[in-house]
């Protein structure tokens, strides 16, 4: 069966449902009903601090399948090593668990391992998830049918990662006994906490930074995501969310007319013009899109991580949105397309805006769609009261119904919670949940301590996975704390491993 993924009008299924990427594969395809938001999981780097990285690349022959005996192919899992601050044998081992994405972007967008690597005398390794980068199980044809994608899951990317880390172990001078610490963010953090539960033997703790692993069907409400970009805005400015909810009227009543697609086309200056109804939903989307990335990189300092943005976007973006409820139609979008443009051309080097991206393209959309149409299911929904979006429900059925369209696969909801034991995790040990308060993926994250060894940490003014970023100048006085209190963490389980017989 090929793919049918083909770019144009959202389909029937489009407003009953969403799809969010974890990281990324944010693209903003408008394909029948997936949908692409930011369910981001790599680390927002701060151009200004940048420090150079040094690493060495590897490939390690790996299987396509781990859990059956009829496909006996292989194929090179690359992955990237730095062992400047390891100078005895025997040292810890950071391990990131690489997302959906080109794993030398990761490597040098997680500045909190360079610097604890330092502290600790720690080796990194950055591991890329495969049918991402250049980990291809079938190279070209990876993702020429659904046939070819059967291999991409959660479940073999952990079975590569477990023995990734033994290969290390039994053949790099001095790691025989080594203990080693799984890092990761968002998708990543996910299974950086799935590791630890599934493979212990592996490694020794897990730092799970924004890790929605609760972001399942009956886990957590599906409103929590939007209610929580929603927060955002709403403290960041006066009428900021109340206005952008009113924005979407607005754009309606304007979009029923010719001269109204062409206003709005010149004043968000569109490189493609609204020329339909179908291009003024896809066009609301897009700006949906949007405020959802800005609510997950609302950091205090300027950063380039999904687009080169000031410090605290949302409250640049809300100096627009000010406005008293006297104002037209007209007015509101003027200003949401002044907020728009903090988002997309901060720098102010872009002639247009592009209503088919949202994002960097150093994310795997196209695998990430795959993945959210089998194991990822991921439910989202909004009821325009609790938040500031248009109402949407969570519509299972139309989510299966478009996967079965583009792959020829229907998602398995509950399997996640049967694969991952959902949200027991008292059988568990040495695992940190980060969050931060600001992000929307909190609401599918661990919030609370579920044992001595088990534990969260919250970070208030934090958005995505802002503790895997580099130090700065600006960081909030709690983000400090967490990078401090995890290290002291890694510090106590690489001795407790020593411990052991």
């Amino acid at each position: 069966m090929e793919l049918n993924l083909k770019a144009g009008s959202p389909g029937r299924g489009m407003s009953a449902w969403k799809v969010v990427l974890l990281l990324v594969g944010v693209q903003c395809l408008h394909v029948v009903a997936l949908k692409s938001q930011l369910f981001t999981r790599g680390d927002a780097l701060d151009y200004s601090s940048r420090k150079a990285v040094d690493y060495k690349t590897f490939y390690l022959n790996q299987k396509i399948d781990h859990f059956g005996f009829f496909e006996n192919g292989t194929f090179k899992q690359r992955y990237l090593v730095a062992d400047q601050h390891w100078h005895q044998a025997g040292g810890p081992i950071l391990f990131y668990t690489g997302n959906e994405g080109d794993i030398t972007w990761f490597c040098n967008n997680t500045g909190f391992m360079w610097q604890a690597a330092e502290e600790l005398g720690a080796m990194l390794v950055f591991a890329e998830h495969r049918y991402y980068g250049d980990s291809m199980p079938f190279g070209p044809d990876s993702y020429s049918d659904s046939k070819h994608l059967n291999y991409l899951s959660s479940e073999q990317a952990l079975a590569d990662f477990a023995v990734l880390i033994r290969e290390l172990k039994g053949s790099w001078p001095g790691a025989r006994s080594s203990a080693v610490i799984a890092v990761g963010g968002s998708y990543g953090g996910m299974l950086a906490a799935w590791l630890r539960m599934k493979y212990p033997s592996v490694v020794v703790g897990a730092l799970a930074a924004s890790a929605p692993i609760w972001q399942f069907p009956g886990m957590v409400p599906c409103g929590d995501f939007h209610r929580i970009v929603s927060q955002d805005f709403a403290a960041s400015g006066p009428n900021c969310d109340v206005n952008i909810r009113r924005s979407w009227g607005a754009i309606d009543k304007i979009a029923s007319t010719a001269e109204g697609l062409a206003w709005l086309s010149g004043t968000f200056s569109l490189c493609a013009p609204l020329k339909s109804r179908p291009d003024s939903v896809a066009f609301k989307e897009w700006l949906q899109e949007t405020w959802v990335n800005l609510a997950m990189v609302d950091y205090p300092y300027e950063a380039s991580f999904l687009q080169p943005l000031p410090a605290w976007p949302v409250q640049a973006v809300c100096r627009h949105l000010g406005f008293d409820s006297s104002v037209s139609d007209y007015q509101l979008l003027q200003g949401v397309s002044e907020a728009a443009r903090v988002y997309y051309n901060y720098t102010g080097t872009s002639a247009c805006l592009n209503t088919s991206s949202t994002a960097t393209g150093s994310l795997g959309f196209l695998g990430w769609y795959y993945q959210a149409c089998t194991e990822m299911v991921m439910p989202l929904c909004t009821d325009g009261v609790q938040d500031m979006f248009e109402p949407q429900a969570w519509d299972f059925q139309a989510f299966s119904d478009e996967c079965q369209a583009l792959f020829g696969v229907r998602p398995r909801a509950s399997w996640a919670e049967t694969q991952y034991g959902g949200k027991d995790l008292s059988a568990h040990s040495n695992i940190i949940f980060s969050n931060g308060g600001l992000d929307p993926w909190s609401g599918g994250g661990v919030t609370r301590n579920i044992s001595d060894s088990v534990v969260a940490i919250v970070i208030p003014q934090g958005a995505h996975h802002l503790d895997l970023r580099y130090d700065n100048e600006r960081d909030p006085p709690a983000v400090r704390g967490a990078r401090a209190l995890e290290v002291d963490y890694f510090k106590a389980w690489v001795r407790q491993a020593r411990r052991a017989p």
